[in-house]
């Protein structure tokens, strides 16, 4: 009997510091690391020239960590950075209009999960990444 995991594996946009949400086209899709990085993450980031962009593939605890983590800077104003994470292919591209069966994955300080109980649930994992492997 094989105790192995499913290989999983999902699409993100990738890219770094970009303005006007640019990277969303074809040439700037990844496939992400096969049952590690299982998120796509998007931080915008407001400088004084406007809004960038950095998307990349993530693990599921570093990037809801990361996006906990900045939530009191994710003002909207200037300097501001904020990050989220999701769960479904190039879900960290452009917002579509019409709200789509696309799930969105809430920030571990919005989540019914306090998140010292997240990180006693993900610590194994991020530790011994291996373990999840055969």
């Amino acid at each position: 009997m094989d105790n192995c995991l499913p290989l999983l594996t999902i699409q993100c946009y990738q890219c770094e510091e970009v303005t006007h949400n640019e990277c969303s086209t074809p040439e700037f899709i990844v496939n992400c690391t096969v049952n590690v990085q299982d998120m796509c993450q998007k931080e915008v980031l407001v400088k004084e020239d406007g809004k960038h962009y950095r998307k990349s593939c993530a693990s599921s605890g570093a990037c809801l960590i990361a996006s906990s983590g900045y939530q009191q800077f994710c003002t909207g104003k200037l300097n501001s950075v904020c990050i989220s994470c999701c769960n479904t292919p190039l879900c960290n591209g452009p917002r579509q209009k019409k709200q789509s069966s696309r799930k969105r994955v809430p920030s571990a300080a919005s989540s019914l999960i306090p998140l010292h109980s997240l990180s006693l649930i993900l610590i194994p994992f991020l530790l011994h990444p291996s373990s999840i492997f055969c």
